[in-house]
């Protein structure tokens, strides 16, 4: 696992690059606000049901939350199920909101 900041993931989407992004939020948390990644639930990681992001398992994987601590566990479950390259969002959504909108 790798980390990457808010400023650095904005400056990434910005570019352009094509990001696989992931918001492990729970849902009333994602309709409040997200900046466009799409919703996958720990739950679901937790519970091994990754079968929508089998075929990111080689990719870079960028996964953000509320504040970093749950995309953190998702990064380390996810290597544990053999994801290679998984990156974790330092600060998450509060940093996002408080930084960047």
């Amino acid at each position: 696992m790798t980390e990457i900041s808010v400023e650095q993931l904005k400056a990434r989407m910005d570019a352009g690059e094509k990001l696989n992004l992931l918001d492990v939020r729970e849902p009333s948390e994602y309709v409040e606000f997200n900046f466009g990644a799409p919703l996958f639930p720990l739950g679901k990681i937790q519970s091994m049901q990754i079968e929508d992001i089998e075929h990111l398992r080689n990719e870079e994987v960028i996964i953000n939350c509320r504040s970093g601590k749950r995309s953190m566990m998702a990064c380390m479950l996810l290597e544990q199920m053999g994801f290679t390259n998984t990156v974790n969002v330092v600060g998450g959504v509060l940093d996002w909101q408080e930084k960047i909108k």
